[in-house]
This record gives structure tokens, C-alpha cells and sequence, in this order.
């Protein structure tokens, strides 16, 4: 039933789009298409991430909603980003950015977001958040992705459920602090991800930026 309902709300947003395109000048036409395409990489956003109908349903709505970026000014748009979101952890030795194309990855050492065996956000990483948060809310044609990483020790199985509970505080502490929650997708990986042999680094927490990008 969810299912369905969001389905009918995605396609009364699609037909909105369309009808009102039909009616405006060059320029609106333009926004309108932004708003159509941006709901089509949600949808494919949506999908990569959830891995199902109802995760691609809500891509959508919200690439709908939210727009998108035209080409020519991807890079730019993206460069303010990485360029502010790197001075606001520049005092932080927890925290560090890297940036792929014009997607951007923040990357946060677990032990000062979280005590051991914890999925409750420690006071060093609520203040880690709101610096991102600040940033975050500045550029609001973007995505964004927090992935959740342990270490290899204890069951598999017990290790996705604790990555999983850390990707959702941190992005409900995004949420407190005004970042747009439909924006937001959590996703817990586990130990199935890891970058190196040690473990301190393998516990992380990850916040993945992409643009809504409008092509047409």
C-alpha cells in the first residue's frame, strides 16, 4: 500500500511538471526541466542506494522536488562546496574530504563519533555534524549519502545492524541541525567495505555529496 501511494504521488508530480512546462516561457520551461530530470537521477539515486522500488519512488519525488543543476555550472557549484565544506573541518583531525569527479566524500573517524559498541552520537561528533550541516545547507541541489563502516571484529551480522543504527544518528543529527531529511538516504555497510588493514580506520562514518545534475 506505501508502495502504491507514493507511486501515485510520484506520477501526479511527473504529470504537474509536464502540463506546466507546456505553459510557460522559455526560461520556466528550463526550471521545469531541471525539476523532471533531477527526479530521474533521485530515481537512479534512489535506487543505487535502497536497491528497491520504494528507495527509487522517493529518489524521484525528491529529485522533483529539489531540481537540478545545469551542466555548465556542476563543477562550479561543486567547487564552492568542496572548498567551504574543507575549511569548516579544517581544524578537525577526525575528519577529511575527497572528491571524485564532482562527487564529494567526507570521511569521519568513528572513535570521535561514537564510544565503543555505540550508536549514540558522542558530543565530538554532534559538533563534527554542525560544521557539515552549515555547509550542507548552503548547497541544496545535492544528495547526500551516509554510509556507515565497521571493523571486521564480532559476527557479520551484528557489525550491519551497528552500521546501520550509526548511518541513521548521523543523519538524524543532520536533520536537527536543518539539513532537509528528504535529501538524505542512510545506509549501513558493515564490515564488507574496508580501506586498510587497520581497524581504527575501517570504523568510519561517510557522507557521500552528489549533485541533482539537469540535462536537456
Amino acid at each position: 500500500m506505501k508502495k502504491r501511494i507514493i507511486s501515485c504521488l510520484l506520477c501526479l508530480a511527473v504529470i504537474g511538471v509536464t502540463a506546466g512546462c507546456a505553459m510557460q516561457t522559455k526560461q520556466q520551461k528550463g526550471t521545469g526541466t531541471g525539476a523532471a530530470v533531477g527526479a530521474g537521477v533521485g530515481a537512479i539515486l534512489g535506487q543505487a542506494i535502497g536497491g528497491d522500488t520504494e528507495s527509487t519512488l522517493l529518489g524521484a519525488g525528491i529529485g522533483a522536488v529539489l531540481g537540478g543543476i545545469a551542466g555548465n555550472q556542476i563543477g562550479a557549484y561543486m567547487d564552492r562546496q568542496e572548498t567551504e565544506l574543507r575549511q569548516a573541518i579544517a581544524s578537525s583531525e577526525a575528519a577529511s574530504v575527497k572528491r571524485e569527479q564532482d562527487i564529494l566524500t567526507a570521511t569521519f573517524k568513528s572513535g570521535v563519533m561514537f564510544d565503543f559498541d555505540s550508536a549514540v552520537l558522542k558530543p565530538g561528533g554532534q559538533t563534527e555534524i554542525a560544521r557539515v550541516a552549515t555547509v550542507l545547507n548552503k548547497y541544496p541541489q545535492t544528495l547526500i549519502k551516509v554510509e556507515g563502516h565497521t571493523d571486521s571484529k564480532g559476527t557479520e551480522e551484528y557489525n550491519q545492524q551497528l552500521s546501520e543504527k550509526r548511518a541513521d544518528s548521523v543523519k538524524n543529527a543532520l536533520i536537527q541541525q536543518g539539513v532537509d531529511g528528504r535529501r538524505i538516504t542512510a545506509i549501513g555497510y558493515g564490515e564488507s567495505q574496508p580501506i586498510s588493514s587497520d581497524d581504527a580506520t575501517n570504523r568510519r562514518v561517510e557522507i557521500v555529496i552528489e549533485p541533482i545534475v539537469a540535462q536537456g
